[in-house]
């Protein structure tokens, strides 16, 4: 069997590591080029070691003394900073995850994208603020995006006789988060402790607070109009706590293909990182009879304003998804901050896209202006809001 090349873009986060894992177990199918973290020098460092990584970057440049001492005398090269993220992100790989949160994921994802091989893409954000320059990029490049979010990769699964034309719709489910069966008035009160605990799934912070405003489904609902070339009409959601189906596509003639597993990202990362062949994992197998029972229902769009911005950002179009991104993205980490409360993440978020308004966002650099533009205004708002609640 060929040595497949790797790159893993934000290693030291949730899905980062847990790709790490897989390629822990069976080290000899692959080589590893570059490990890129965030912060945690002791982590990627013990990454890079264990997998013989050529090299590692760590992105905030105050760790890189760290992390050259670290990996003093193991041969792996070391670097810092946003360009060598980008440099590394560049590199001759096989196969990358692109697992960097957010729209600072969007340099090194189009970086690997520009590869024209096959990137694994855990960044929703990137490709709902650029979307339209990542899917050139992707069309320019010939590069294959496969899909890391349980669901996209659930609809992927689903689609894999590439019978595009005859699919009638897909939905996308969600576990509802935290707060699935809490009144508005008590989310009012909901602490970033409370909303950090996902019923279900073990995910960053980012992420597990887009869960708790459903925001999370909203960023995917963009994203899977981008990655299947759908509209807004064909795409639905649906609440299902035990999060065991992952994604829907239903068929013209009236069958329904569905992708199920348990709760474990590392099923839809081996999925992609096996593509188009599979590979073993140590996920729990699914039984369905210890479950007794699937639940099913639909989104309260009142109590879960996100989803509903989230469409309205999507039939928009333009740089309305960079906008919610964005504002999305600052919001969050004002109420992990405790600067607002949390129902004032869809408030700020809200407020953002009606004071940018329609706008066009058809270049990288049309992109990055609206995107900082989005985040000041977000800022300022956060903090009218901690004002105000002052």
């Amino acid at each position: 069997m060929a040595v497949k090349t790797i790159s893993v873009l934000g290693s030291t986060g949730s899905i980062g590591t847990q790709t790490v894992s897989l390629l822990l177990a069976d080290p000899d199918r692959y080589r590893v080029r570059a490990l890129v973290g965030g912060r945690n020098v002791a982590l990627l460092a013990e990454q890079a070691i264990a997998l013989e990584a050529e090299l590692a970057v760590i992105s905030d440049v105050a760790c890189f003394a760290a992390l050259r001492e670290a990996l003093a005398g193991s041969g792996i090269e070391a670097a810092c900073g946003a360009q060598a993220v980008t440099e590394a992100a560049g590199l001759d790989a096989d196969w990358t995850m692109a697992a960097i949160t957010g729209a600072a994921g969007l340099p090194s994802t189009l970086a690997a994208i520009r590869r024209g091989k096959s990137v694994a893409l855990a960044n929703k954000e990137a490709l709902v603020c650029a979307g339209e320059v990542m899917l050139e990029a992707v069309r320019a490049h010939g590069a294959t995006l496969l899909p890391v979010d349980s669901e996209h990769n659930a609809i992927f699964q689903s689609m894999a006789d590439g019978n595009r034309d005859a699919v009638d719709r897909i939905v996308l489910t969600a576990s509802g988060g935290p707060f699935r069966t809490w009144t508005t008035e008590e989310m009012a009160r909901a602490t970033p402790e409370v909303a950090l605990r996902h019923p279900v799934w073990s995910m960053g912070a980012k992420i597990s607070i887009d869960s708790a405003t459903l925001m999370n489904k909203g960023l995917e609902l963009i994203e899977a109009a981008r990655l299947f070339d759908l509209t807004d009409d064909e795409i639905g959601v649906l609440v299902h706590p035990q999060s065991v189906i992952h994604g829907l596509v239903y068929y013209h003639d009236g069958s329904v293909l569905a992708q199920l597993g348990s709760p474990d990202m590392r099923i839809p990362i081996a999925h992609t990182l096996a593509w188009p062949a599979r590979i073993a994992t140590a996920a729990p197998r699914l039984d369905l009879a210890a479950l007794g029972k699937l639940e099913f229902s639909e989104p309260d769009p009142v109590r879960f304003p996100a989803l509903r911005l989230a469409r309205a950002a999507l039939r928009e179009g333009g740089g309305a998804p960079t906008i919610l991104s964005a504002a999305n993205e600052i919001a969050v980490e004002a109420f992990l901050a405790r600067r607002i409360g949390f129902l004032a993440i869809a408030g700020v978020v809200e407020q953002v896209l009606v004071e940018l308004g329609p706008c066009a966002a058809e270049t990288l650099e049309a992109v990055n202006d609206l995107d900082q533009s989005a985040r000041r205004s977000a800022a300022r708002l956060c903090a009218a809001h901690a004002r105000n609640a002052a």
